[in-house]
């Protein structure tokens, strides 16, 4: 019997480990942060700015056509003119030159729409995001956060990355087309929602907004093509 209890024990710690590496790891401060793009802004989530966190504890900069964005804070970045109204696409392509480079557990980055009042406390956009394991989130804050997926969920468009250090990409889209909300990863719909499901009390105002990016804490992410499509 105690060999039991020691292998469910050891099954337990096995199990929880990962859960207490996230809760473990704090968000860092990156050296020469802020934002070098002229027009940009961007806000950190309200709980790192309770830890003392600031905008200038992540990095957002440009080098030719690609975005370069280091975390820092769980940030999420915008040009106040870009703006979608309508039936509208948002993509670009993201690239996480060494996976888990940052941290100790996989994090998301993405894109959000539907941005309205950003960087005030009462702000609402919508957002989904990739992690480089597989799987992806469909969120948002209205003001307060709201999830749309739960916890997330994998799904086999998502790409994987080869292992720790290893680069790995996605391309991400946000829709708004007819009635309908979507989220599509590397050519496949991954989400779709009704629009009364997303604007609703606790969510968003409108799906018409401005649009940007968003990073979880402690990443290193390339972004290409960036831009707004008409449906």
């Amino acid at each position: 019997m105690l060999l039991i209890r020691v292998s469910w024990l050891s099954l337990f710690v096995l199990l929880l480990a990962p859960a207490l590496r996230a809760q473990d790891e704090q968000s860092r401060a990156v050296a020469g942060g802020g934002i070098s793009i002229p027009q940009w802004t961007g806000k950190i989530d309200t709980g790192e700015e309770r830890m003392g966190r600031t905008l200038n504890d992540a990095k957002l900069s440009k080098d030719g056509d690609t975005l370069h964005a280091t975390t820092g804070p769980a940030v999420s970045y915008w040009n106040p003119s870009n703006k979608a109204t309508g039936d509208y696409t948002v993509k670009a392509t993201f690239t996480e030159p060494k996976y888990m480079n940052l941290n100790n557990h996989p994090h998301p980055y993405g894109l959000f729409i539907a941005g309205n009042e950003l960087g005030t406390a009462g702000q609402s956009y919508l957002y989904c995001a990739a992690y480089g394991n597989g799987s992806f989130i469909v969120r948002g804050f209205g003001p307060g956060p709201f999830r749309m997926n739960g916890p997330g969920e994998e799904n086999a468009a998502v790409h994987h990355a080869e292992g720790p250090g290893k680069p790995v990409t996605q391309e991400i889209a946000l829709s708004v087309r007819g009635g309908r909300v979507q989220c599509t990863i590397n050519g496949t719909v991954v989400a779709s929602y009704d629009k009364a499901a997303v604007v609703a009390s606790g969510k968003l105002k409108s799906t018409d907004g401005i649009y940007g990016l968003r990073f979880a804490h402690n990443t290193e992410v390339n972004v290409t093509g960036f831009g707004l499509a008409r449906n």
